[in-house]
């Protein structure tokens, strides 16, 4: 657990990136990473298409560097970040038959038995509610998006 994938950065962000500092046991600080989203692609039907990820000094992040202490849970990362980050995003997401408007997928892991042993890149599409695309600049939007990973990614590392 914690080996860096050694992917390199996807690009530069978008909008300035966040740090989040790693718990680590004991209550030390822990390891620093670095989380960005690209620009994003808007589609004539108003989804916007983007890329999440979180990258420390040697490329991106394997997904174990932000599973709990005590090890990856059974659930795949998208199980455990996909709700956290979409409850962080309530209010701005539009909805259709009552759900919110976000697909979240990631690279297939080499071994699928093994889910947590994949890139902590998320490609993500979302489809902001009307009014709050009408009144909020896309960087805003952007920023929002990257603080619900930034919530998302501090969920995966605290206990079940």
């Amino acid at each position: 657990m914690g080996i860096a994938v050694q992917a390199p950065r996807p690009g530069p962000s978008f909008i300035r990136e966040e740090r989040l500092r790693l718990r680590a046991p004991g209550g030390e600080l822990g390891r620093e990473v670095t989380l960005g989203v690209s620009q994003p692609s808007i589609m004539d039907d108003g989804w916007w298409l983007t890329h999440l990820w979180a990258v420390d000094e040697a490329g991106v992040v394997e997904a174990s560097v932000v599973a709990p202490l005590a090890g990856v849970p059974p659930l795949p990362p998208l199980a455990v970040m996909g709700p956290a980050l979409a409850g962080a995003l309530a209010g701005l997401l539009d909805q259709e038959d009552g759900r919110q408007l976000i697909r979240l997928r990631m690279p297939p892991a080499d071994d699928e038995t093994r889910p947590w042993e994949r890139p902590l890149l998320l490609w993500t599409a979302v489809r902001w509610d009307p009014v709050r695309a009408a009144v909020m600049r896309p960087n805003e939007l952007a920023r929002e998006l990257l603080r619900a990973f930034a919530r998302a990614v501090e969920a995966a590392g605290s206990p079940a």
